[in-house]
């Protein structure tokens, strides 16, 4: 093999780890503007969980709202944390692949304090610190997830 293929190999190979981790990181920037915020999204969920539950009072459906909002949350930064360790875990970088679990979390927790900081700088969004939390827990749950595949994996 001629050093010009093998590099293109490395590239590609590069490419296909971590295009989806970058990709995703700019779903989670998009997601967190005010197009998604708590008003607009009412304009979708409220009718849906209207129909769904007509009888329930506006509070119920307040709620409903929250929790399927909070489900959001985690399955985004899940699948943020799954991107990470994909990413990592067959990295080139020996400390990256040894440590693949550590920074895939460090990662999600990066991110979700930087979209939790930059929402609190936006009037129709509110930063929370337990929005951090819940996407760190996310992670852990979905790095959890991807150590113990890994593990079976290769055995």
């Amino acid at each position: 093999m001629t050093e010009e293929v093998i590099s293109n190999s490395i590239w590609r190979g590069r490419f296909f780890r971590y295009a989806p981790l970058f990709l995703w990181v700019g779903v989670i920037f998009l997601t967190s503007s005010s197009r998604v915020s708590v008003c607009r999204s009412s304009e979708v969920l409220r009718p849906i969980l209207e129909f769904l539950f007509p009888g329930a009072s506006n509070e119920t459906i307040y709620i409903y709202q929250v929790i399927i909002r909070k489900f959001a949350h985690f399955i985004e930064y899940s699948a943020l944390a799954f991107f990470a360790s994909r990413a990592f875990w067959s990295s080139n970088v020996r400390n990256l692949r040894k440590h693949w679990h550590i920074v895939a979390l460090l990662l999600v927790l990066t991110i979700a304090a930087m979209d939790e900081i930059r929402q609190s700088f936006d009037p129709t969004r509110t930063g929370l610190f337990t929005d951090v939390l819940l996407d760190g827990f996310s992670g852990v749950a979905a790095i959890g997830i991807s150590f113990v595949y890994k593990k079976f994996r290769s055995n």
